[in-house]
């Protein structure tokens, strides 16, 4: 692809990072630095039963920062239980700083929290296009400091805020550089309880997010913008390379390690490690197909119910629904950059054997190796789809077009078809 003006800059924020064990009991230190005095801890309910939220707040005494706990984020949030948070936010504050204690529904649920308690009119003003009217935020937002408690979303690296659109039966999002955390404060302690079956999920979502940035198409391929056209996925670039290629690689040695022996401190400190700098990557690179794909797939969901996760309501979780599809989106991206899509995979498995496998299926077969290692469902087709929801996915997904934009080449109608119709049974 050329232009006759090809874009030479690129952008890249990150938030201020404090890591190791017990950076969580400094976070009353860290709000006092800010010149808080009074803070919203925002997380959710199975969170807030280990005493962990209560324990953040409490040390926040110290120095002179009182806190509230709001405990009611839905894991997988909707447009309503983030209307639910901002009515309690607004009900119990103004508020100096907003805490997010918890797994990507949580931070997500305080950036959107955040937007809302400081600009003026609804979520769906915000919301991406076409879903939503994609306006930008007018005013600055309060400090945020995000405390992931899973491995996964890197939510607390980036600019984007998604959730479920209950009406439209679609996931979308929020994307802004004014959302991004002020400060991620990564503790691995507080993963180490984390069940096997969200470690995979989520560690899932990791992997994706290393390897659809990796596979971003170049920054350079965009036309030349303005500075304030500039957005914060702005294509794959050395940085963004440099914080996927490491996430690979610790990814490499920990995932299956995590997910069986929960209890292994090095594998959940790597996976720590991994969330947060596949995270750095993304939240600058943009992710692509797998993730647009998994936006239906998690807002069409029926009557699965994944493993380890709480609660009765049907559910496929983000990191689940968004490696559901990536074994053929990437076996579809590969043409665009096969160097890319090898080096990956040679990233993710190092020795393993290339001698049975053409180029193209490397990267699949390596995927669905993990997947299966580590009990991820084989397909869409085990979490309830079949050939006749197909056309319905595909409108889901063409409605990501932030994402799709993103993405090394450009997938028709067709094309996405053909991506599900193939991620039916994976293995």
């Amino acid at each position: 692809m050329t232009h006759a003006t090809p874009e030479t800059v690129f952008t890249y924020g990150s938030p201020q990072l404090k890591f190791g064990t017990g950076a969580s009991a400094e976070i009353g230190y860290d709000l006092a630095s800010l010149g808080a005095r009074s803070a919203l801890v925002v997380t959710d309910p199975g969170i807030s039963a280990t005493g962990l939220p209560q324990r953040v707040a409490e040390q926040m005494k110290a120095y002179d920062v009182t806190a509230v706990v709001f405990d009611g984020v839905h894991v997988e949030p909707t447009d309503e239980s983030m209307r639910a948070a901002v009515e309690f936010a607004r009900e119990h504050g103004p508020f100096d700083a907003i805490v997010a204690v918890g797994g990507g529904s949580s931070i997500d649920t305080a950036k959107a929290v955040n937007l809302l308690t400081t600009n003026d009119g609804d979520l769906m003003d915000y919301l991406n296009a076409p879903v939503g009217r994609g306006l930008a935020p007018s005013h600055a937002l309060l400090p945020l400091v995000a405390v992931p408690t899973t491995t996964g979303t890197g939510a607390e690296s980036t600019t984007v805020c998604v959730l479920d659109v209950l009406s439209l039966k679609v996931k979308t999002g929020i994307s802004h550089a004014r959302l991004r955390p002020t400060l991620a404060v990564v503790d691995p302690d507080l993963m180490m309880t984390q069940p096997a079956g969200v470690t995979a999920a989520s560690g899932m979502d990791i992997l994706c997010h290393a390897l659809e940035s990796y596979t971003a198409r170049p920054y350079t391929s965009y036309d030349r913008k303005e500075p304030a056209e500039r957005v914060p996925y702005c294509g794959a670039n050395p940085i963004s390379d440099m914080w996927s290629e490491k996430g690979l690689s610790l990814l490499a040695g920990s995932f299956r390690q995590a997910v069986a022996h929960g209890d292994d401190t090095i594998a959940r400190g790597d996976m720590a490690f991994a969330a947060t700098f596949a995270g750095l990557g993304f939240g600058n690179a943009g992710v692509h197909i797998p993730h647009a794909c998994a936006y239906p797939i998690a807002g069409r969901v029926r009557d699965f119910h994944p493993a380890d996760y709480p609660g009765d309501e049907a559910l496929v979780p983000h990191g689940m629904a968004v490696s559901l599809t990536a074994p053929e989106a990437f076996r579809y991206t590969f043409d665009a950059a096969p160097e890319r899509h090898l080096r990956a995979a040679r990233l993710l498995a190092p020795g393993f054997d290339e001698s049975q496998e053409e180029p193209r299926d490397l990267l699949p077969r390596v995927l669905t190796d993990l997947m299966r290692d580590i009990g991820i469902p084989a397909g869409i087709g085990a979490v309830g789809y079949e050939a006749g929801d197909i056309p319905d996915l595909v409108e889901g997904a063409l409605k990501q077009q932030r994402l799709l934009a993103t993405a090394p080449k450009q997938p028709s109608a067709e094309d996405l078809s053909g991506i599900f119709e193939r991620s039916i049974t994976l293995w």
